[in-house]
């Protein structure tokens, strides 16, 4: 069983301790690889590489930085299709979905690719008499990169693009359930012609998590996870002086207007729920209707959620893959469990689900609940599965306070035809993803990813935008004056 190696000092490199966790095919319910806890030494060896090759980075001219992206942005593409068969095999998702996983990833290269257009300081002559002044943006240092399972490829590359064209570097650590696309990235980044040391990748867990925030070298941390895990990281790392934005967990309302074009919009809504077996952030969670088209829009729900083809990710024409592990599927259960003990009405069960010709995989069909009490777990929880609550309204307020009652504020969509509805729940609904006839709301590279409430910690987003400028630079404001 091959060793997920990390890469350091510019090279791929074994890992110091013993193997550790287990990397799964999901379809097939068999390990693939392994990854071995990381050392502190091997942290600290990678940051203080890092630390000294920074120093050398920024003063590489911006258009030279740039070069090396645009061609990191062809080997990806030409890639692209090894880089989904890594993903679809050590997460399970389609292979479609992992193509758009990297396709996102690749945009992100493209958008950091702008980064000398928003950069650019600012400057005012004779602020006062002969005296003039200008702000200028500066590199910081060392970031490290820690990613969660469910997008290998798309969510490091939020982050690593932006940090190394505004002149710092980077050091990522992925997810220990899903570390094979990553460590078959840093092949491309080496390839690109990123100086030893700009980027590098050390595997782990809690361990590796723990050394990053002690490692006083490192500037900032930008990281993606559950609100309990992103609450630590954020809560430690800003009370060692780190800069740190940390993603967290979701709970996405969907709420469905009586006007809403079910029959056209269904598929959309579909592939918000149970896209990517569930495991995102920007999932739909609860689909909010009014009593007036509750029968309409649940039987059309359930008759396209059942028409779903479930199965390995690299077969043709499956549209929903595994979960990620047998564990996280037992949890996933208990909360269904939980839903039925609640008084929540079970209209569509995926639990016996069975596939024949991969019998060992960790497979959950989609499961559906109605009347749903928005007090149940089921309503307040993350489930991070196929699971689908309903929650039916009297009415378009009584809809947004519940919405709003959720302590997550991550996405939330509405359908309708009415823009007068549609503003109003722009203006009033509590999520920072918000998606008007689209179930998932992700935004594109050069827009910061929102989120609000306990789905996020910090003040400045992820992603691109002014955010990421702001996160990866400092300023400095020059005053000078020349007269003699």
């Amino acid at each position: 069983m091959r060793m997920i190696k990390n890469f350091i000092g510019g090279e791929y490199v074994d890992p110091l301790g013993e193997p550790k966790y287990d990397v799964y095919n999901p379809a097939i319910g068999e390990v693939i690889a392994k990854v071995a806890e990381g050392k502190k030494e091997e942290v600290d060896k990678a940051v203080d590489l890092a630390y000294d090759a920074q120093k050398k980075w920024e003063k590489v001219p911006i258009p030279d930085r740039i070069k090396i992206l645009f061609k990191l942005e062809n080997l990806m593409w030409d890639s692209i299709d090894e880089l989904a068969e890594i993903t679809t095999n050590e997460h399970g998702k389609t292979f479609q979905e992992a193509k758009g996983d990297i396709i996102r990833a690749i945009q992100n290269v493209e958008s950091a690719a702008a980064v000398s257009y928003h950069i650019m300081g600012e400057n005012n002559r004779n602020i006062a008499y002969e005296v003039d002044e200008e702000l200028v943006r500066v590199p910081i240092g060392v970031f490290a990169i820690i990613s969660p399972f469910n997008f290998p490829l798309m969510i490091p590359f939020w982050f690593m693009p932006y940090a190394v064209a505004m002149g710092n570097t980077v050091i990522i650590k992925p997810s220990e359930k899903t570390p094979m696309s990553m460590e078959k990235s840093m092949e491309l980044i080496k390839k690109a012609g990123f100086p030893e040391n700009v980027v590098q990748l050390v595997n782990g867990g809690k361990e590796v998590v723990d050394y990053i925030l002690e490692n006083n070298k490192i500037a900032g941390i930008s990281f993606v996870g559950s609100t309990p895990v992103a609450e630590y990281v954020y809560k430690t790392g800003t009370s060692r002086k780190k800069r740190v934005q940390a993603g967290a967990s979701a709970k996405n309302f969907i709420l469905v207007m009586p006007d809403a074009d079910i029959e056209n919009l269904m598929p959309n809504i579909i592939g918000s729920f149970f896209g990517n077996a569930g495991e995102r952030c920007l999932a739909g969670s609860v689909l909010v209707t009014f009593k007036e088209n509750h029968d309409k829009v649940v039987n059309s729900f359930v008759d396209h959620a059942k028409k779903l083809k479930i199965g390995y990710g690299m077969e043709k024409d499956v549209d929903m893959g595994p979960l990620i592990r047998r564990e996280h599927k037992e949890r996933v259960v208990k909360y269904i469990q939980i839903g039925i003990d609640e008084g929540a009405k079970l209209i569509l069960d995926g639990r016996n689900y069975k596939n024949e010709k991969y019998p060992n995989g960790f497979f959950l069909a989609p499961t559906i609940f109605d009347f749903v009490n928005p007090d149940m777990t089921i309503a307040k929880e993350e489930i991070f599965g196929p699971v689908a609550s309903i929650i039916t309204t009297n009415n378009f307020d009584e809809a947004l306070e519940i919405i709003n009652r959720s302590r997550y504020g991550n996405a939330s969509s509405i359908y309708t035809k009415s823009g007068y509805y549609a503003r109003e729940f722009v203006d009033r609904v509590e999520a920072g993803n918000i998606g008007i006839n689209i179930g998932v709301a992700a935004p594109i590279a050069f827009y910061p990813f929102a989120g609000m409430k306990q789905s996020f910690f910090g003040d400045l987003h992820p992603q691109g935008g002014l955010d990421h400028i702001l996160f990866f630079t400092d300023s400095k404001v020059v005053i000078s004056r020349w007269s003699t």
